[in-house]
């Protein structure tokens, strides 16, 4: 769970008129308080929230939102987004969103001045990245960084280092039943692998840490349209298992027909949430990021 510094003004929305908050404010009220606490909000954020609102009862001449529902919406997304156990969970976002940065913060190679990062209840703000790997986080980065010059196997090995005991050797025999051409070349030097195989074998180093969640940064870039498809294919494989996955991916499209839920980044800032049916199914969604 991600837990971010929430805004604390009215006028930090750029907001045009506030009719809709005199017309909709016993529902905006519900909405802060139940859904709010129900989302995991400190009691001391609902109450700050509460106050904003009422400046929207009184402040007429105020560049307000023109739809309440909006500005509920960016206040508790804002606040705390979070990736339930069994999920596969999405980022989309342009290029420049905060995609991959969210991930980088997550896996502790990048430190944010703001905000939380929990794990299970644990915090992982100061946690170094190595040690990351060892609380059940895995992430495949982008561009995939495999070790060029070992081979597939000890690819594979690497994945396993942060290990302290577990049954290492059937956990390679699953890697490659999951990813059989890793198996026909697990002698082969990385470096002479196809870029579908190289990615195939970054998931399956991902995967030899054992973890509880399993990130992924852009796995379909650079691959051709059939070797997309496959990768996706596996990632459902993945999930199926039992596996949580946080995915990052230009391809909204492939992206969110595998996802449960699924975020929209802007700048930073989650703009819109919903489940991978319903963003697949957004006007706004299709015509910013599936060329509709």
């Amino acid at each position: 769970m991600i837990v971010n510094e929430p805004k604390k003004y009215i006028g930090d929305y750029g907001v045009d008129s506030v009719r809709a908050a005199y017309e909709n404010r016993g529902k905006w009220y519900y909405y802060l308080v139940k859904e709010g606490l129900d989302q995991g909000l400190p009691l001391e954020f609902v109450r700050d929230a509460m106050r904003e609102a009422g400046k929207f009862q009184y402040e007429t001449r105020f560049k307000g939102m023109t739809e309440i529902d909006e500005f509920a919406g960016e206040f508790m997304t804002y606040g705390v987004e979070k990736v339930n156990e069994g999920e596969i969970v999405t980022l989309i976002g342009a290029n420049g969103a905060g995609k991959s940065t969210t991930l980088n913060t997550i896996s502790g190679l990048l430190h944010s001045k703001t905000g939380h990062i929990e794990f299970m209840g644990e915090p992982l703000n100061h946690v170094p990245s190595h040690k990351v790997v060892s609380k059940g986080l895995a992430l495949v980065p982008e561009g995939r960084r495999i070790f060029l010059q070992m081979s597939v196997q000890e690819n594979l090995d690497m994945g396993a280092f942060s290990r302290r005991g577990g049954n290492i050797d059937a956990d390679m025999e699953r890697v490659f039943e999951q990813f059989p051409r890793l198996k026909e070349r697990r002698k082969q030097v990385a470096g002479t692998l196809s870029g579908g195989e190289q990615q195939m074998l970054a998931m399956g180093r991902a995967l030899m840490s054992n973890p509880k969640l399993l990130m992924l940064d852009e796995p379909s870039m650079g691959l051709s349209p059939l070797l997309v498809q496959e990768i996706f294919d596996i990632i459902r494989d993945i999930h199926k298992e039992g596996m949580t996955i946080l995915l990052v991916e230009q391809n909204a499209q492939a992206a969110l027909s595998v996802a449960d839920r699924g975020y929209v980044l802007e700048t930073g800032k989650i703009v819109t949430t919903g489940t991978g049916a319903e963003l697949l199914a957004s006007p706004a969604i299709k015509k910013a990021y599936l060329g509709g």
